[in-house]
């Protein structure tokens, strides 16, 4: 048995951390001395140092706790998005070193300043926090949000020469990103409104898209094009669905959104809703060449 401060000279955590992690539940005494302190055998410094590790990692302690508690947590599923996270953050940071060495150099490089997206980050932030049902809805977990802004964060510069070509600058799009926010339920309800009730068949759209990096033009491709077509007409009012070129339409001018590609990539995976998009013009060309 070791007591609390033998265990905070062992780990280097302080003893008023392993005090909270007590009094939260996270990390409980093995024994209690009758005068009140607290003592930790083997298993519980085994158990701190899976918290030490997970929270290396940058997992929340709340999380952790959810991690340890439950037996049947996929504990290899949260480190493959982790790794994910560090590999995008890493990533980021080596554009940073090779920006500074240019800028060391003399060179004369484009300034930060103009490629800054920490006020759109900062509502998407707040957004994760004030509506934390509507980022599990519409991205599947608050942890899919957390790699869907580290993204942004990773390629900033580039999204901010979009924002730039679309809006003119970086402030008018971060006002109209920050007005979709505020609206963001009533926007998702209206465009999930518009898509008909078998485009909500997420098995056919997942098999489609589970064939991500094939050639969209390959014949086996154009079948499960043709499957998902064929479903539509079979299972909404026609002049919903019109003949097969306004529903390719359609369907591209859906999946085309920057919300719902989000949304469908979250579930299927990135680059899912590109390639759904890429298989159904594959078709409509096809058809206009016949």
């Amino acid at each position: 048995m070791r007591t609390i401060s033998q265990v905070a000279e062992l780990t280097g955590i302080s003893p008023r951390t392993l005090q909270y992690y007590d009094e939260i539940g996270l990390l409980k005494p093995s024994e209690l001395t009758q005068s009140g302190y607290r003592l930790y055998d083997d298993e519980a410094l085994q158990k701190l140092q899976q918290i030490l590790f997970f929270k290396e990692l940058g997992f929340k302690l709340k999380e952790i706790k959810e991690i340890l508690q439950k037996p049947n947590f996929d504990r290899i599923k949260a480190f493959k998005k982790q790794k994910e996270l560090l590999l995008l953050k890493r990533n980021r940071t080596d554009r940073l070193i090779q920006l500074l060495s240019r800028l060391e150099k003399g060179e004369q490089c484009m300034s930060f300043k103009e490629f800054d997206l920490s006020d759109y980050i900062n509502a998407l932030e707040d957004f994760k926090n004030n509506s934390t049902d509507d980022v599990i809805k519409h991205w599947g977990s608050v942890e899919n949000f957390d790699m869907f802004i580290q993204k942004i964060k990773d390629d900033e510069a580039e999204v901010a020469k979009l924002a730039i070509k679309q809006f003119g600058s970086v402030e008018k799009y971060t006002e109209a990103m920050k007005h979709n926010l505020d609206h963001f339920s009533e926007l998702m309800d209206n465009w999930q409104s518009q898509i008909p009730e078998e485009m909500k068949a997420d098995d056919k759209f997942l098999k489609l898209a589970s064939h991500k990096g094939e050639d969209v033009a390959s014949d086996s491709i154009q079948n499960l094009v043709k499957e998902i077509i064929a479903y539509a007409h079979g299972n909404a009012p026609s002049e919903l669905i019109g003949d097969d070129k306004q529903y390719c339409n359609m369907i591209i001018e859906l999946y085309s959104n920057d919300y719902l590609k989000t949304a469908t990539d979250t579930k299927y995976g990135t680059g899912s809703c590109d390639y759904i998009v890429e298989a159904f013009r594959s078709y409509l060309y096809k058809g206009e060449k016949k």
